[in-house]
């Protein structure tokens, strides 16, 4: 029997904010639970969320395929063990179809205020009120505000500058001179693709990075055709990959003296001593920390790239950006045709810049005026029936989002059920609950590669990692079943 209705045939509606992948998720798993009353309010004019905004030559998931996608919803056609962001995002615009979503997304409806009165929330975009719902799901996303450098002159220089997120397809790189502020992820993505196609390539490093090797093979038709003849197959792969993906490297780096930690450590040593031959250049790229402090990156390529001839990693500090070039601390003017700002993401934002008052008009950002916060990363205080996916304090660094996201929607259904059961109209997380798992976290937190001597985007403004610092074993059992205790149940 469907059931929408929640106690005495009240029928539950609800938003969902971004059509990402755990708004895409969302949607799919209410409609599972027999909620079909919902909107999916989605800023821009295409769904897909970092896929969407990211499209950078290069750009790859760094979690294998075929952990990072559904489990209910395996894809035979990925192309390769770590595939292109192309072909997530088609991943996702093909669930929206199959899975019937689309028609609940409203595009370019930019919700910009969330207001809980009456017993309901009430949600307005620029436009005014557009919404009244009794749940709303944050699914934002963390990595979709680019954080722009403050560099002096930047609005100055006459060529080409864009922020890695935002990339200028446009704009023409063939035997141009292109610079890149940043060495994460992105930055060494860039530098490996771009590296035979441009006239010359300067990395400006302000920090090095271990890198950790991982070749990235295609999959052959032959594996892919078995992979749709029997797709048990690929649930076996999903299985032994998040195994080893959980032993071998979430659950190391929040042990920083674990094994496998050290085998991470020495794994990134080798790569650079065996495969950078100037021992100059080596050591400029040889970091001063502890690998997996800093998000680990990874690339099959990078050390490759940047030894060719028309690469130059500059390790002098920029002074300021002027017309023609960036000229750093030595004095010297490095001209370039092309600046990319590949410079990362404000990932303290959340569901912000909206404007969001809970109970009693309390704002959200009162509740967060010293750092973000949320039980389990799901739930506010004073904030009733607002739930996020892979909100602060989640496992954003070291597990796979997906699964991430699909455990923690499992969680969010149960709290769902206890309105439509009737055992309560609102529900939140306790203060008090609040303040013993940030206690808890906080204290575990000390025992990560996290906190060995870096400055990295996990580290809040007290320099303790915002993100969970328990293993993926203990992630699952804290999902299984919320504990009602730790919630403000109001009726």
């Amino acid at each position: 029997m469907k059931m929408t209705n929640g106690e005495g045939g009240e029928k539950l509606r609800f938003a969902i904010i971004g059509a990402g992948m755990s708004g895409i998720l969302s949607a799919i798993k209410l409609r599972e639970a027999g909620f079909d009353d919902f909107a999916i309010y989605e800023k821009a004019s295409r769904l897909g969320g970092t896929w969407r905004e990211n499209t950078y030559p290069g750009i790859a998931c760094d979690v294998p395929s075929h952990l990072y996608s559904y489990s209910f919803a395996p894809n035979p056609e990925w192309s390769h063990h770590f595939s292109p962001g192309a072909e997530i995002q088609a991943y996702f615009e093909k669930m929206a179809r199959d899975y019937d979503v689309e028609d609940f997304i409203r595009f370019g409806s930019e919700i910009t205020r969330c207001q809980f009165r009456e017993g309901r929330w009430h949600l307005a975009t620029d436009e005014g009120p557009c919404d009244e719902v009794d749940f709303v799901i944050a699914a934002t996303g963390v990595l979709h505000h680019p954080s722009y450098p403050d560099i002096e002159g930047l609005d100055r220089f006459e060529r080409s500058l864009f922020h890695s997120a935002r990339w200028d397809h446009d704009v023409a790189l063939e035997n141009q001179r292109v610079g890149i502020i940043g060495t994460g992820s992105t930055a060494v993505q860039v530098t490996a693709e771009l590296i035979d196609r441009v006239k010359s390539l300067s990395l400006f490093q302000r920090t090095a990075q271990w890198i950790m090797p991982q070749e990235n093979p295609a999959y052959t038709e032959s594996e892919k055709r078995d992979f749709r003849e029997k797709p048990e197959q690929i649930y076996r792969l999903r299985d032994d990959i998040s195994v080893l993906f959980a032993q071998n490297f979430a659950n190391a780096v929040v042990d920083a003296d674990s094994p496998q930690m050290k085998l991470i450590e020495e794994t990134c040593r080798q790569n650079l001593e065996l495969n950078v031959k100037d021992p100059v250049l080596r050591e400029q790229l040889r970091p001063n920390y502890r690998a997996a402090c800093k998000r680990l990156v990874i690339s099959p390529d990078f050390y490759q790239a940047i030894q060719k001839s028309n690469a130059e990693l500059v390790t002098s500090e920029i002074a300021n950006v002027e017309p023609k070039g960036v000229r750093t601390q030595d004095g010297r003017l490095h001209e370039l045709d092309v600046l990319v700002l590949a410079t990362g993401f404000r990932v303290d934002r959340f569901m912000r810049p909206i404007q969001l008052f809970g109970i009693g008009n309390k704002s959200l950002e009162d509740a967060w005026a010293e750092r973000p916060a949320a039980y389990l990363s799901i739930s506010i205080p004073d904030f009733p029936n607002f739930f996020m996916l892979n909100g602060p304090n989640g496992p954003v660094g070291n597990f796979s989002l997906i699964e991430v996201a699909e455990l923690q929607m499992a969680y969010i259904i149960q709290l769902v059920n206890q309105r439509r059961e009737g055992r309560c109209r609102y529900l939140c997380a306790s203060q008090e609950a609040l303040e013993n798992f940030d206690a808890a976290r906080t204290k575990a937190a000390k025992s990560t590669v996290w906190t060995t001597g870096c400055r990295s985007w996990y580290l809040d403004d007290r320099g303790i990692p915002a993100a969970w610092p328990w293993t993926f074993d203990h992630f699952r059992e804290a999902m299984e079943r919320p504990d009602l205790a730790a919630f403000d149940l109001i009726a």
